[in-house]
Protein backbone atom coordinates (compact mmCIF):
# COMPACT_ATOMS: atom_id res chain seq x y z
CA UNK A 1 0.00 0.00 0.00
CA UNK A 2 1.10 3.52 -0.84
CA UNK A 3 1.61 6.16 2.15
CA UNK A 4 -0.47 8.71 1.83
CA UNK A 5 1.84 11.49 2.09
CA UNK A 6 2.74 10.17 -1.82
CA UNK A 7 -0.66 9.87 -2.83
CA UNK A 8 -2.25 12.15 -5.61
CA UNK A 9 -4.75 13.12 -3.47
CA UNK A 10 -2.20 14.48 -0.42
CA UNK A 11 -0.39 16.44 -3.61
CA UNK A 12 -3.64 17.90 -4.22
CA UNK A 13 -3.90 19.22 -0.66
CA UNK A 14 -0.57 20.60 -0.74
CA UNK A 15 -1.24 22.61 -4.05
CA UNK A 16 -4.21 23.88 -2.00
CA UNK A 17 -2.02 25.16 1.16
CA UNK A 18 0.46 26.43 -1.62
CA UNK A 19 -2.14 28.06 -3.08
CA UNK A 20 -3.70 29.70 0.10
CA UNK A 21 -0.23 30.78 1.31
CA UNK A 22 0.53 32.72 -2.17
CA UNK A 23 -3.05 34.23 -2.42
CA UNK A 24 -2.22 35.56 1.16
CA UNK A 25 0.27 37.29 0.07
CA UNK A 26 3.24 35.29 2.69
CA UNK A 27 6.19 34.30 1.76
CA UNK A 28 7.31 30.77 3.49
CA UNK A 29 9.56 32.69 5.78
CA UNK A 30 6.62 35.24 6.63
CA UNK A 31 4.52 32.30 7.53
CA UNK A 32 7.27 30.78 9.35
CA UNK A 33 7.80 33.97 11.55
CA UNK A 34 3.91 33.41 12.14
CA UNK A 35 4.20 29.97 13.32
CA UNK A 36 7.33 30.28 15.42
CA UNK A 37 9.30 27.85 13.43
CA UNK A 38 11.98 27.95 10.62
CA UNK A 39 11.48 28.25 7.61
CA UNK A 40 12.23 24.55 6.52
CA UNK A 41 9.14 23.17 8.71
CA UNK A 42 6.97 25.28 6.00
CA UNK A 43 9.12 24.30 2.91
CA UNK A 44 8.89 20.14 3.91
CA UNK A 45 5.53 20.62 4.32
CA UNK A 46 5.09 22.12 1.16
CA UNK A 47 6.83 19.81 -0.91
CA UNK A 48 5.59 16.17 1.24
CA UNK A 49 8.82 15.93 2.84
CA UNK A 50 6.71 15.90 6.02
CA UNK A 51 3.08 15.42 6.74
CA UNK A 52 1.05 18.31 7.81
CA UNK A 53 -1.40 16.62 10.60
CA UNK A 54 -5.16 18.27 11.25
CA UNK A 55 -3.64 20.25 14.52
CA UNK A 56 -1.24 21.53 12.12
CA UNK A 57 -3.31 22.02 9.72
CA UNK A 58 -5.47 23.93 11.69
CA UNK A 59 -2.82 26.55 12.86
CA UNK A 60 -1.34 27.02 9.34
CA UNK A 61 -4.68 28.41 8.38
CA UNK A 62 -4.67 30.34 11.04
CA UNK A 63 -1.49 32.16 10.92
CA UNK A 64 -2.99 32.91 6.68
CA UNK A 65 -6.12 33.87 7.94
CA UNK A 66 -7.88 31.94 5.92
CA UNK A 67 -11.03 29.49 6.85
CA UNK A 68 -9.79 25.71 7.20
CA UNK A 69 -13.63 24.60 5.90
CA UNK A 70 -12.85 26.19 2.56
CA UNK A 71 -9.49 24.13 1.71
CA UNK A 72 -11.59 21.14 2.81
CA UNK A 73 -14.54 22.02 0.87
CA UNK A 74 -12.16 22.39 -2.33
CA UNK A 75 -10.13 19.03 -1.55
CA UNK A 76 -13.65 16.98 -0.99
CA UNK A 77 -15.37 18.88 -4.11
CA UNK A 78 -12.40 16.66 -5.94
CA UNK A 79 -12.33 13.70 -3.35
CA UNK A 80 -15.86 13.03 -2.35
Amino acid sequence: MQRTIYSKEYQHFLALMIEARTEAGITQIELAKKLKKPQSFVCKYEIGERRLDIIEFLTVCKALKIDAKKILAKLLKRYP
